[in-house]
């Protein structure tokens, strides 16, 4: 069975930042991709990045140039670094790890006040 734990996240003032985690245990394949989607109260999912196991990454418009994603193979582990945060990146961010399917991590809060 396949888990994915987050940590990281918090409440945090407009212009700090923030690393969230991600490790994931179970049986998946190698090539594989994870990444981070987050959901602000009222609004959809959407996507924040994310990454291959040989590192390509793609990044939502809003977040380039301020987030970086990062993966540890030998730790199953994915990375958010937020930086210059503000306002409107406040979300429930959810770890994803896609092989076909897509698996989910359980969220975690983060809050920047203004």
């Amino acid at each position: 069975q396949v888990q994915l734990v987050e940590s990281g996240g918090g409440l945090v003032q407009a212009g700090g930042s923030l690393r969230l985690s991600c490790t994931y245990s179970g049986s998946i394949p190698s090539l594989n991709i994870m990444g981070w989607y987050r959901q602000a109260p009222g609004k959809q999912r959407e996507l924040v990045a994310l990454i291959t196991s040989g590192g390509s990454t793609n990044y939502a418009d809003s977040v380039k140039g301020r987030f970086t994603i990062s993966r540890d193979n030998a730790k199953n582990t994915v990375y958010l670094l937020m930086n210059s945060l503000k306002p409107e990146d406040t979300a429930v961010y959810y770890c994803t790890l896609i092989v076909v399917y897509n698996y989910w991590g359980q969220g975690t809060q983060v809050t920047v006040s203004s």
